[in-house]
């Protein structure tokens, strides 16, 4: 899992908008997809809308930086898929469909930071809580993630990925797989950018000069290796 995992940013010139996390989901010779958060993409005073100018740079496992391509997204779902070039990743993630995990099920969140390279992770339960978020699909976890976390992977102790990581304040709200895979399946039979009919869902971040409390700074200093060994994670 560690090898599977980017940090993404997105730029205006030189001004960073926004930086998260990436997961692989495919790779060849020629190109890797990654799965990230539409907030990657969005126009910063309109969450509803896709910047088509930024420019996406990918912080590799190797702390290469290379530019992305945004392939396809869904603001409604928040999830976008970056393509990038000139890296092919031995290690993606574990997808399987009939994964399935239960309230109090124990689960792991990675991310990446961008500027240094560095792994953080933080472990944590399902649980049976409704989202504060208005999409309806999104399932709480207890695990406590910076912004920098935002589209990253949640995963199960046997190194599945179950979902993709939001922003919360005390949880973690993620979208399952199966909803994903829906979308990824969507995007590759309709070959479009978007595939949004509608937006009912709302996706708030927050800004850059959101403070943190301190369990976020706490957590950023885990060891990704030395917390997954311990607790017996097969990735």
């Amino acid at each position: 899992m560690p090898q599977s995992v980017v940090a993404l940013a997105s730029f205006i010139r030189k001004r960073r908008c926004f930086a998260c996390t990436g997961v692989v989901i495919e790779s060849n010779k020629s190109t890797t997809r990654v799965l990230t958060s539409t907030s990657l993409i969005r126009t910063p005073n309109n969450e509803n809308m896709v910047d088509d100018k930024l420019k996406i740079v990918v912080c590799l496992p190797d702390n290469r930086h290379i530019p992305g391509t945004l392939q396809h997204y869904s603001l409604n779902y928040n999830i976008a898929v970056i393509t990038i070039t000139d890296f092919c990743c031995t290690q993606i993630a574990q997808i399987n469909d009939k994964v399935q995990i239960k309230p109090c099920g124990e689960v792991v969140a990675v991310g990446r930071v961008h500027n240094s390279g560095k792994l953080i992770a933080t472990s944590g339960v399902v649980t049976d809580k409704t989202s504060e978020l208005s999409c309806k699909e999104l399932v709480i976890s207890t695990c406590k993630i910076t912004k920098a976390g935002i589209g990253g992977p949640l995963i199960d102790f046997a190194g599945n990925l179950i979902g993709m990581n939001f922003y919360g304040l005390g949880e973690t709200p993620y979208l399952p797989m199966n909803i994903i895979l829906k979308l990824l399946r969507k995007f590759d039979a309709e070959g479009t950018v978007a595939i949004d009919d509608h937006i009912s869902n709302r996706w708030p971040v927050p800004k850059p000069f959101w403070c943190y409390p301190t369990w976020h700074e706490a957590n950023e200093e885990i060891d990704l290796d030395e917390l997954l060994a311990e607790m017996h994670v097969l990735y």
